[in-house]
């Protein structure tokens, strides 16, 4: 099951309260107090991780609590601290606070960590009160309480490459032929429910991840179709391959195909339009009018953009897209690079 938003509660331990004793032992004439400390309450620890790469897991079991500290003791014993409760989410997580809307953090890669709440401080003994003029204090004090918080989780996927495009566009059939992704493929819209990732191999040491957003449709910003709830799996994506159908079945013109998938993009965020972006004219074995695919391809010359011909289906195209697209991954990657 692919979840990724989960809103989830989560409780740091409190503070072990304070401890008032006083030394009662033989051979030791003059005692004096001896309350220890309270522990410090656990915190709740997000960790980013690899074996993990939906939020399923926080569907059933939405509330988090960290064990809390000890209350000290006599003898000048501290109480034992709360241990830390590490929750693992996949990398690609944003961390928002449920109640104010504000970003806390974004996982970006494996191996992170975001403190989300903080255990409180353990309260003070009576011992540490004792002074030349009150050499027998009985005051002590509280733990602190430890943090508490709402938290919205929202995965998006780290992939190099975002496959967009209509429903029953071609875009799991390319990412089945290009990956071992095993997507359902039927030849019906809205096959693809959920967003699918696939590696790319170009060779022993070289690879990129391309992701299959599940088809637009005109007014998906308005909650048609399947909405445009997944588009924010190819926000962190370098690279946007535009799939049109070129198939008789649809009657309608390349171009006004292209320009309502991009309507859609810039009504879910200004940023995805600016992306650099490749368009490709699929399932071209099954095309009778090359017309249409010419006017395509002019369209995207005057625009700049690179225009390739497949067929995911024959293989016909794909091996140099696929190549096409391995370059300009890694010309990203070193853009990156130098840029740090």
């Amino acid at each position: 099951m692919f979840v990724d938003e989960a809103l989830i509660a989560v409780k740091a331990g409190d503070g072990g309260n304070g401890c008032v004793a006083f030394r009662r032992e033989k051979f030791v004439p003059h005692g004096g107090p001896s309350g220890g400390d309270g522990g410090r309450g656990g915190s709740v620890i997000l960790r980013s991780s690899e074996r993990r790469n939906t939020l399923v897991h926080f569907r059933f079991r939405p509330e988090h609590k960290a064990s809390p500290g000890r209350h000290g003791e006599g003898s000048n014993k501290t109480g034992k601290s709360g241990e830390d409760l590490v929750l693992e989410v996949p990398a690609g997580t944003v961390v928002h606070d449920a109640d104010r809307g504000e970003k806390l953090f974004d996982f970006e890669a494996a191996d992170q960590e975001f403190v989300a709440a903080r255990g409180g401080d353990g309260g003070r003994g009576n011992a540490r009160f004792a002074s030349s003029t009150n050499q027998a204090p009985r005051r002590w004090e509280p733990g602190i309480a430890g943090e508490e918080r709402s938290l919205k989780l929202e995965l998006k996927l780290l992939a190099d490459v975002g496959l967009i495009g209509f429903p029953n566009a071609g875009k799991s059939t390319l990412i089945s032929r290009i990956s071992a992704a095993h997507p359902k493929i039927a030849d019906y819209p809205f096959t693809t429910l959920q967003p699918n990732l696939g590696v790319v191999a170009m060779d022993e040491f070289d690879s990129f991840m391309v992701a299959d957003i599940p088809g637009l449709i005109e007014g998906a910003h308005l909650g048609h179709g399947l909405g445009t709830r997944f588009l924010r799996h190819i926000e962190r994506t370098r690279l946007l391959v535009h799939l049109i159908d070129m198939s008789d079945f649809r009657q309608s013109d390349p171009l006004d195909d292209y320009r309502v998938i991009m309507e859609e993009l810039a009504s879910f965020s200004g940023a995805l339009p600016q992306k650099p972006m490749v368009v490709a004219a699929s399932k071209i074995d099954v095309l009778q009018d090359s017309a249409r695919a010419d006017r395509l391809e002019q369209f995207c010359r005057r625009e700049g953009l690179p225009f390739f011909r497949i067929s995911a289906v024959t293989g016909e195209g794909v091996e140099k897209l696929k190549y096409y697209l391995g370059s300009r991954v890694r010309e990203a990657r070193e853009s990156a690079v130098g840029a740090k």
